[in-house]
């Protein structure tokens, strides 16, 4: 697990929802979220992306293991690692939209570059 911040949830609801909010942020390209949760999920979303880049069965195991939805591990193989083959990391892009209203969270759209 990359960083220390607990989130305010036990261990495994914490890596339940991390993986979900990888899995969510693959699918779909870019999410809203927490800044704090936004600095979690790039690590483990650029970490699946270089998985996906070196695209071997070893490899696709890992994904596997840390992304929920099968479908989201080939889109991520096929379609995410050919985008990114020239690019060395960084694949990720946080940026600050403000606060929430309800609670003053800091908020975020967390999006792949």
């Amino acid at each position: 697990m990359p960083g220390i911040r607990k989130l305010g949830k036990t261990t495994d609801q914490r890596i339940a929802m991390l993986r979900q909010q990888v899995t969510d942020l693959l699918d779909k390209g870019n999410m809203e979220t927490t800044l704090t949760r936004a600095k979690e999920i790039a690590p483990l979303a650029e970490k699946m992306i270089t998985l996906g880049k070196k695209n071997t069965l070893a490899t696709r195991r890992q994904a596997m293991s840390f992304i929920t939805r099968e479908d989201i591990v080939t889109k991520t193989f096929k379609e995410l690692a050919t985008l990114y083959t020239e690019r060395n990391g960084g694949y990720t892009r946080i940026t600050r939209t403000g606060t929430r209203r309800g609670d003053a969270a800091e908020m975020a759209i967390i999006e792949l570059v």
